[in-house]
């Protein structure tokens, strides 16, 4: 009798359990794709930066988060390919580096979210109808503040007090660039300073639009950082030397590269909050409801080597404000 009793209780409470069993399904593991067009190794910093915003919101990768990692290795005919591998890979969300990132993954899916992780103007490359309403399934973070150009400009004057003609380098073929040009001339105008604008599409025009610049009597040069110059970094960087010319970047690599100066956004501020729209969509946040935010951290970087290679002396009260002086 109580081995029935004994017998019934077990299988009572098996076929109870069951269901509840049955019910308790390991929880989906989110999935998100990052595409980038350069080396990872060459955005190290921005991608820690990413990690990083992860980690303070909880996620730890490989355990409640998997990241699929895809680079061209700086070949961007590479980037639709490796962005519809991610979109076969079913990832929940992908995370742009750049403008040909967000276009290549736009043209693969536009159903998966996209973060984009930068870009100097979203809505001019078409990416988002507005920063406020974005629409489609594109947002993230806009690299670009009006008042950049201006305090660019101002930190040159303060470094060369006579200075009264400079050279941009740009693209004209580049939404940012565009935008930056509008604010730079309006800049140059309150300051007194002559703006002459040297137009770079190719890597090829890099070296005559240097030549341009000293034939008119640059002084100084604002390289934007747009992705012709910067993968010809170390030639730009090189040719400021040669020419004995001031630069300011529009992008911290040329200042580890050997160029002068940067004023601008702090990228790994801004892949840190990149995490933040990742973990917002995960939570059912839908893009074309979050709006795209325009950087709010700026850092200044000095190189004194740079300085000392064209005979320029940086003053104190520049250098005092600098958050980064490479020695």
């Amino acid at each position: 009798m109580m081995k029935f009793i004994l017998f019934w209780v077990l299988t009572t409470f098996l076929l109870t359990a069951a269901p509840f069993a049955h019910g308790q399904q390991p929880a989906k593991i989110p999935r998100i794709g990052f595409l980038l067009a350069p080396p990872a190794s060459g955005l190290a910093a921005r991608i820690e930066g990413f990690r990083q915003g992860l980690r303070e919101l909880g996620y730890v990768e490989g355990k409640n988060i998997i990241i699929e990692w895809r680079s061209a290795e700086g070949k961007s005919e590479r980037l639709s390919e490796l962005a519809a591998e991610l979109v076969r890979l079913k990832v929940d969300v992908i995370v742009t580096a750049g403008p040909s990132d967000t276009r290549a993954a736009r043209e693969a899916t536009t159903t998966i979210p996209i973060v984009m992780g930068q870009d100097s103007d979203p809505v001019g490359s078409g990416f988002v109808a507005s920063l406020a309403r974005p629409g489609g399934n594109i947002t993230g973070l806009a690299t670009y503040a009006p008042e950049l150009s201006g305090k660019q400009l101002e930190l040159m004057k303060e470094i060369l007090p006579k200075i009264s003609r400079v050279a941009f380098i740009g693209n004209s073929t580049n939404p940012g660039d565009s935008q930056t040009l509008r604010e730079t001339v309006i800049a140059a105008g309150a300051l007194e300073i002559y703006l002459r604008y040297l137009d770079v599409q190719e890597p090829k025009d890099i070296e005559p639009a240097f030549r341009a610049a000293v034939k008119g009597r640059a002084e100084a040069i604002l390289a934007s950082g747009n992705p012709v110059l910067n993968s010809q970094r170390q030639q730009v960087v090189d040719l400021a030397a040669k020419h004995r010319l001031p630069v300011s970047y529009g992008r911290p690599e040329f200042s580890d590269a050997g160029g002068l100066m940067y004023y601008g956004t702090n990228f790994p501020e801004l892949y840190r909050r990149a995490a933040s729209y990742v973990d917002k969509i995960l939570k059912g946040a839908k893009p074309s409801d979050l709006p795209v935010e325009q950087p709010k951290k700026f850092e200044l970087i000095i190189n004194l080597p740079a300085a000392k290679k064209i005979g320029l002396t940086i003053p104190p009260n520049v250098l005092v404000r600098a958050d980064r002086v490479i020695k």
